[in-house]
């Protein structure tokens, strides 16, 4: 199975609201995006982090060299959807900068340690960003 094809599967069970196949439901999200070069909606499931009233997803990208595509497409236009359990809301996407995104990412490799070893393989800084709610 594609990559694709398997989070075609996640967004599907995750939206049915029942468990998902080899991944922690409430550890979750759904975020959707707008193409920056086709202007159409990408859903991409992935993992998140709480702090206070943000959720924080990292584009590690699985350690890849290169950002993830929705990363591009949330810095072209920061108006995503954030999906999580039985709720969906627009935010704003924020990639955080400096001392902020350090003191994130420390706490990230500290509670996740594999993101520590996709930094290592992407051999680039990893992007946290901030998803706040709009209100």
């Amino acid at each position: 199975m594609d990559l694709k094809q398997r989070n075609r599967l996640v967004i599907e069970q995750f939206r049915a609201g029942g468990p998902v196949e080899g991944m922690h439901r409430e550890r979750l999200v759904l975020l959707t995006t707008v193409g920056r070069k086709s202007g159409q909606e990408r859903t991409t499931p992935m993992m998140f982090h709480r702090e206070g009233d943000r959720v924080l997803v990292m584009a590690s990208n699985v350690g890849d060299q290169s950002h993830p595509a929705w990363y591009l497409n949330l810095v072209a236009n920061p108006h995503v959807i954030v999906e999580i359990g039985h709720e969906k809301y627009d935010a704003i996407a924020t990639p955080t900068t400096g001392d902020e995104r350090e003191r994130l990412w420390t706490t990230i490799k500290e509670n996740y340690p594999f993101f520590a070893d996709h930094e290592v393989k992407a051999k680039r800084e990893i992007p946290v960003v901030a998803l706040k709610k709009e209100v």
